[in-house]
């Protein structure tokens, strides 16, 4: 009996003594897995402080570039007003004038919406910065597969992201960039995609605009008609109306269509009679002998 349980009891020995090593093995493996993990943590969140402070810094400059093109805008609007008196008063041909002065509103409008495309950059970065911080926090609390966490082997896997359309600022100021750099294919694209997927939009009714800036530039005249007739019935409240009516009644004219284009400047001049384009209207059809009014009674 006492060499049975001297037996036994030197078998307890030697399990334990074969089980120790293992166990402290696995203990140190732990050890150092969360180390690691407690390491990885700290570089993450050194880095989201430091992106912060970055994204600060180019926010405050962003935001100092918006400021300056607010005050260009009034700039430009008070420029425009003399211009237009200037021409009211007889001041002579003021057609390149004009013309000069919408290059540069559509420049001042482009880097508008460059900077809302910054701005816009610079949320989904803090957006995606944000959301790299809150995972480790998630894993902690125990995600399925997770040692300890009971996996549920019924799940179904999650269907894919469906993919989605850019923002609209920053899907429109791509589109302006490249009708600026002439890619007028590419453009075409973009502007279509922004009347596609942000139909009730500000932005869309320059983007049916610019349509027919390309149309019109390509020489497709009927097509730049029917693009500006679309700003016209489609998006009557756009800043981009009075252009649109100036530009119908241009390619019309360019076309041969006199009756038209007349009655559409006309129409521009009756609707918007305090804009540069109305200006340019009235200079267009002094120039063609043409009286700005039509006569009573004529059509």
């Amino acid at each position: 009996m006492r060499k049975t349980l001297a037996s036994l009891s030197a078998l307890v020995v030697l399990v334990f003594l074969c089980d120790a090593p293992q166990a402290h093995a696995v203990s140190k493996e732990m050890i150092q897995l969360q180390t690691q993990v407690q390491q990885l943590q700290d570089m993450l969140q050194h880095l989201q402080t430091t992106q912060d402070q970055q994204l600060a810094v180019l926010q405050r400059v962003v935001q100092g570039i918006s400021d300056n093109v607010a005050r260009m805008d009034s700039t430009m609007t008070t420029l425009q007003n003399q211009v237009q008196a200037q021409n009211e008063a007889g001041g002579g041909k003021i057609d390149q004038v004009s013309t000069q002065m919408q290059g540069v509103n559509d420049s001042v409008d482009e880097l508008r919406h460059r900077i809302d495309g910054l701005k816009s950059q610079l949320d989904a970065i803090q957006s995606q910065l944000q959301n790299l911080n809150a995972q480790p926090a998630q894993q902690q609390t125990g995600q399925p597969g997770q040692p300890g966490q009971p996996t549920d082997q019924t799940q179904q896997p999650a269907a894919p992201p469906q993919p989605q359309a850019p923002p609209v600022k920053q899907l429109y100021q791509g589109a302006l960039s490249d009708y600026e750099g002439a890619r007028y294919d590419l453009a075409t694209s973009e502007f279509g995609d922004v009347l596609k997927y942000y139909p009730q939009d500000d932005l869309a009714g320059n983007a049916q605009f610019y349509l027919g800036e390309i149309a019109y530039r390509q020489g497709k005249y009927a097509a730049a008609i029917s693009a500006y007739q679309s700003v016209l019935q489609q998006f009557p409240g756009s800043s981009k109306a009075p252009a649109s009516e100036l530009r119908k009644g241009e390619a019309e004219l360019a076309i041969n269509q006199h009756d038209a284009g007349v009655r559409d400047l006309r129409a521009l001049i009756a609707r918007y009679p305090q804009t540069p384009e109305a200006a340019q209207a009235r200079s267009r059809l002094n120039g063609m002998g043409v009286r700005v009014a039509a006569r009573p009674g004529s059509r």
